[in-house]
């Protein structure tokens, strides 16, 4: 038995060392993970036949996927018994289970992008500082952390999505009328080059967002090493693996601008804690969850 990962170099992922240890604390049936690397640009045949493969496996109760999650809907949903209310409203998988002799496909970002941001974001602190939110890039990750803070007692005032892909910023404002969420706090804009500029004209205390997988997916970052951020700006880079120059170039620039920087860690921590959880069909408990961050962070 072993527990699927769709990504692009997934060889590379520290839950490979973090997985077998996980298993012991939760008492999972397996230690094992078994890759499906997909390209960027891959074709909606090698999706259908990646979902093919988890689907028939006996011995595979399931999968998580990342960077490709919107692909795999676009491509593969009608494989599925049965997408969730997430995954329908964001056009997104991200995880598949088996339940019942039924393939299920999840969307869990919403999720993950919450816990990960509460444990960073302060209570009140867009009323506080009346900060605002720059999201770069806007495909699942992305999508996920502008709903999730859109339902957010204290939300940003004004949020702000760049994307180089016009379909995907036309994607996100479809998504939100289909629910029935007022856009006219919402700009978005289609970006090729740097953002600095923008970035420089966001107000003291807002929140910035590497969310475009430049930096782990494909090298670079989505800003020059001379941006400047806005004074107390909240600055997360959501990889915790890569390249990662905008994290180096946001590092270079935290005294000077008052910055608060968060890597991917704990994004990654919970987006798997979560995936797992809905494959094995365990509880995870605040207990659990404690042992497995700590399990994790020894080995990092």
């Amino acid at each position: 038995m072993s527990m699927g990962f769709v990504g692009v170099s997934t060889g590379e992922s520290s839950i490979r060392r973090v997985f077998p240890q996980w298993a012991e604390i939760l008492g999972l049936p397996t230690r094992k993970l078994t890759g499906f690397d997909l390209p960027l640009d891959a074709g909606r045949e090698q999706y259908r036949d990646v979902i093919k493969r988890i689907a028939d496996d006996a011995s595979m109760p399931g999968a998580l996927i990342t960077t490709h999650k919107i692909a795999v809907y676009n491509a593969a949903a009608d494989l599925f018994d049965e997408v969730d209310a997430d995954a329908q409203r964001f056009r997104e998988i991200s995880s598949v289970s088996k339940k019942d002799g039924r393939l299920v496909g999840h969307a869990l970002d919403a999720v993950t992008a919450g816990l990960a941001m509460e444990e960073f974001l302060p209570a009140g602190h867009f009323h506080r500082t009346g900060g605002e939110l720059l999201c770069l890039g806007t495909g699942g990750a992305g999508t996920a952390i502008v709903w999730y803070l859109m339902h957010r007692p204290d939300r940003p005032e004004r949020i702000f999505c760049t994307d180089t892909s016009r379909r995907k910023l036309a994607a996100l404002r479809a998504m939100l009328r289909r629910a029935g969420i007022s856009t006219s706090h919402l700009d978005t804009l289609e970006v090729t080059g740097p953002a600095d500029g923008l970035i420089e004209l966001m107000p003291p205390g807002s929140l910035v967002v590497n969310a475009t997988g430049m930096g782990k997916d494909t090298p670079g970052a989505p800003i020059s090493e001379h941006c400047c951020f806005p004074s107390g700006s909240l600055v997360w880079e959501i990889n915790y693996r890569g390249t990662l120059e905008f994290l180096d170039i946001a590092r270079d620039r935290q005294a000077a601008d008052n910055l608060t920087i968060v890597d991917g860690w704990r994004y990654f921590i919970h987006g798997w804690a979560q995936v797992i959880a809905t494959v094995f069909h365990v509880e995870l408990t605040p207990e659990k969850m404690t042992e497995l961050s700590a399990a994790a962070g020894a080995l990092r």
